[in-house]
């Protein structure tokens, strides 16, 4: 039985039953990586032994007639810069190639909570910047529907890892799109909560006021209960909300009568495949047959949204990673003084994109250009936000494409500006804090798309039963990547 390729709410069902075992489960999902990872390079590092006896100590639970949680015993991967104690957590950067944490993140605590079973730290663009996981520091990731074709990022490991059934479910950090666009790339749900929803405490940080954790899955029911999992308030993250998380499994409703979405115009002119425009169109007829209000609406500052966002992520970026300097933990050269040991400690320890990003934020927040730069991308940021906020009041949810594109081949953009643009649809949504799902909406010569559904500030539930809704009128979620046996 090919266990790796289930969800999480069946394979839950399959051990309550005593179908299956926690540790049976573990192996299948072992012996899917060992015959597609050669391809994928989905993982960094991988925790076999210690998913063995998390497996184990589940079957034992179940064999004494407790009660297990909706992820006790399920086999999950986490993107590699979410800090697990005494487990490697390298941010797929040379800088921190073995730094091992001393604690573990909020949310490996919540999931530890629920006796999730922990397969390894999925492979990513370097420090999450990137969209193709081409800028890790170690390899890059293939996508599991073509293997010449990126699986996008920078939480690419994540999502390759769910689509190839390396894992069952996966959680990456979305700071412009990194969940959302990967999840489109690879065919998966990609679910971005809203800024404070989920802890960020032990996520390390590219840009503090815009990084997200959150789920990669199968389907959408199985990232209702990640979220379930992971969301809540955190007293060690300053910026988590402190209001009481739902139950998100209530949303899982099979019906849109009503509701009102809302077709931004400026996500559908130029610069989208028409293919990928064409499938958007057609689940947007699909929604209204189902009893879906759909209207136009404006958000006229989208343009200023790109340049923004490439000035406020790289100025936080220009911060947060100044404490790699060779002295207290991370990579160190040896150098004649303190001052050379810092330039080479940084210049052998960060890659050609990260540099890029530090050096175009330490511009930004320098003197005489913090005015001219970063105060204006601010104040582009509150445009922006301020767009999302008229068009609900009109609207419940927006609906747009994740990206302009299927997945391209690796190296086909080598121009970074032309791989920026491909965040143009997802990025506004960090700007504003907005929770955004990424859903398969159809396949483009044989290349999945997504469809992303905007909600307003702490609306996850809406989002979930439109994107639930959509799904149970579809099979795009139970198409399996056409690996075969490698």
């Amino acid at each position: 039985m090919e266990l790796f390729k289930h969800t999480v709410h069946a394979l839950h069902d399959m051990l309550v039953k005593k179908e299956i075992s926690a540790v049976e489960l573990a192996k299948s999902v072992f012996a899917r990586t060992d015959a597609v990872e050669p391809k994928i390079r989905s993982y960094i590092t991988e925790t076999r032994e210690q998913a063995l006896s998390q497996a184990a100590a589940v079957d034992a639970k179940i064999g004494r007639g407790e009660q297990i949680a909706p992820l006790a015993g399920i086999p999950g991967a986490l993107k590699d810069n979410i800090c697990t104690k005494g487990t490697k957590t390298t941010c797929a950067s040379k800088i921190l190639a073995n730094f091992v944490p001393p604690y573990d993140a909020t949310v490996v605590e919540m999931l530890a909570a629920q006796d999730a079973v922990l397969t390894g730290k999925a492979n990513c663009d370097e420090f999450a910047m990137g969209g193709s996981t081409e800028n890790s520091g170690f390899f890059p990731t293939h996508n599991p529907w073509d293997t010449d074709r990126v699986p996008g990022g920078s939480s690419g490991g994540s999502a390759a890892a769910v689509a190839a059934g390396q894992a069952i479910w996966a959680l990456g950090s979305d700071t412009g799109g990194s969940i959302r666009q990967p999840a489109a790339y690879c065919g998966n749900v990609g679910l971005k909560p809203t800024y404070g929803r989920v802890s960020r405490y032990g996520l390390v940080a590219y840009a503090s006021s815009l990084d997200q954790i959150g789920p990669i899955t199968r389907d959408v029911t199985d990232s209702a209960l990640l979220l379930n999992a992971i969301a809540g308030h955190d007293a060690k993250d300053s910026t988590s909300i402190n209001v009481e998380a739902p139950d998100y499994t209530q949303a899982l409703v099979n019906d849109v009568k009503g509701l009102k979405i809302g077709l931004p115009k400026e996500y559908f002119g130029t610069g989208i495949q028409p293919e990928v425009a064409a499938t958007i169109r057609k689940a947007v007829d699909q929604l209204i047959a189902m009893g879906a209000e759909v209207k136009e609406v404006s958000l006229p500052h989208t343009e200023y949204a790109l340049p923004a966002y490439y000035l406020i992520a790289p100025a936080e970026a220009s911060s947060n990673l100044a404490r790699y300097d060779g002295v207290g933990f991370g990579h160190r050269a040896a150098g004649n003084d303190i001052i050379d040991m810092y330039k080479k400690s940084r210049s052998e320890g960060f890659g050609p994109e990260v540099k890029r990003r530090i050096m175009l934020g330490t511009y930004a927040l320098s003197s005489g250009y913090y005015d001219a730069y970063y105060l204006k991308a601010l104040q582009a940021r509150t445009l922006v936000k301020q767009d999302f906020d008229t068009a609900f009041t009109e609207v419940d949810v927006l609906l747009t494409p994740t990206a302009p594109t299927t997945a391209f081949k690796i190296g086909e953009l080598s121009d970074p500006l032309a791989m920026y643009l491909q965040d143009i649809y997802t990025i506004p949504i960090n700007l504003a804090g907005l929770p955004g799902i990424s859903i398969p909406c159809g396949f483009v010569q044989g290349l999945p798309v997504g469809m992303q559904i905007i909600g307003k500030p702490l609306a996850e539930a809406t989002i979930i039963q439109a994107a639930y809704a959509f799904e149970q009128a579809n099979d795009y979620h139970t198409r399996f990547a056409p690996l075969g046996e490698v």
